[in-house]
């Protein structure tokens, strides 16, 4: 039986409708993430399954009971939010067992709870110390050490690391992979990042206007996105979009700037007058290595990275980026031969935006 179960949720704020007729089961020790743009709904429901926000219909069920009437303290949910919330007057040891001393736990099992968690999340030198006196990245261990000792069924975790820099968010998401493995708990994460869905997720559920766009394994979506959204979502830079057109006979795609691509794919959902959208992600370009090449660009920005280098350019007013490696000898206003991986690319329809 799923761990967790979403029949059917709405959300509606007045006569905005943020969560439209969400369903969603969780395997329990699954690690999910909740991903998508700003007022995509994620957040929102994250706080619904906590209890913090009241469903408007629908059923919440946890490990096969419905919960939507029972009040947050009562759902053994545990939840890490994106601000600490430390109480700043108490020590580290005390923000970890403020909960258990609120459940009436003794002093022995406290103690013996909180050098645990403090020990798993190498906090152990800080226990006396008071938020203040802190880092970011120690603050967001003592908020998850306060979640974790709750031996909870149900871990939610909303944008936890959105307040880091970019270096300690690298660490912190290894961290947190970690502990879920260690735990073997139930883990629903929310944010905004891509990289972190892609990075830590065991499932992704993508939303956008309160509605699931496409769930699946981390690759699935990225190499076999449901339409033009999931595509350009997912992905750093995000995946290039150029209108082509089948030329007849089915053998070859013209680009708006009249060069041709040979074409072995099958395109028998493809529109009937051959036009759609042509999805390539930055990383299936190459620099052509012989006479032969796929297409011919002037590159106008270059943005090396140290183990990459990009190249920006122009496809009839289509902005394009191909990432090369790093040792490619490349530069601004110069013409560069590319080769495409075309089995990797994808193709949309124009109109609906769907996939095909």
């Amino acid at each position: 039986m799923p761990n967790l179960q979403l029949r059917n949720v709405d959300k509606f704020y007045g006569g905005v409708h943020a969560v439209k007729d969400v369903s969603l089961e969780v395997p329990e020790g699954e690690f999910i993430v909740l991903v998508g743009p700003s007022g995509c709904g994620k957040s929102t429901l994250l706080r619904s399954i906590a209890g913090l926000e009241e469903i408007s219909s629908g059923d919440i069920a946890l490990g096969g009971r419905s919960i939507v009437d029972l009040p947050p303290r009562d759902r053994n949910i545990a939840m890490v939010f994106q601000s600490y919330a430390l109480y700043p007057y108490l020590t580290v040891y005390e923000n970890i067992a403020f909960g258990l001393r609120a459940r009436k736990f003794s002093d022995g099992d406290i103690e013996r709870q909180v050098k645990w968690a403090s020990e798993m999340l190498a906090i152990g030198d800080y226990l006396q110390r008071y938020p203040r006196e802190l880092s970011g990245g120690q603050r967001q261990r003592v908020a998850i050490g306060r979640a974790i000792v709750r031996e909870a069924d149900l871990f939610l975790l909303d944008e936890p690391l959105s307040n880091l820099d970019a270096k300690l968010r690298d660490g912190m998401r290894e961290e947190i992979k970690r502990l879920h493995k260690q735990l073997k708990k139930t883990f629903i994460y929310v944010t905004h990042d891509q990289i972190e869905a892609m990075t830590l997720a065991e499932r992704i559920v993508l939303l956008r206007d309160g509605i699931v766009e496409q769930q699946g394994a981390p690759l699935e979506l990225f190499e076999r996105p449901k339409n033009l959204f999931v595509a350009g979502f997912l992905g750093s830079p995000s995946m290039n979009f150029i209108e082509v057109e089948l030329e007849e006979g089915g053998a070859a795609l013209r680009l708006p700037d009249g060069q041709s691509l040979a074409w072995t794919g099958s395109l028998t959902l493809a529109p009937e007058n051959g036009e759609f959208i042509w999805g390539v992600r930055p990383e299936h370009f190459s620099v052509a290595s012989g006479e032969s090449s796929d297409l011919e660009a002037l590159i106008e920005v270059v943005q090396p990275t140290g183990s990459r280098t990009f190249g920006s350019f122009s496809l009839a007013g289509t902005h394009v980026v191909a990432e090369l490696d790093a040792r490619t000898e490349v530069a601004a206003d110069r013409k560069i031969a590319l080769n495409v991986d075309m089995e990797r690319t994808a193709c949309f329809d124009k109109l609906t935006g769907e996939a095909f």
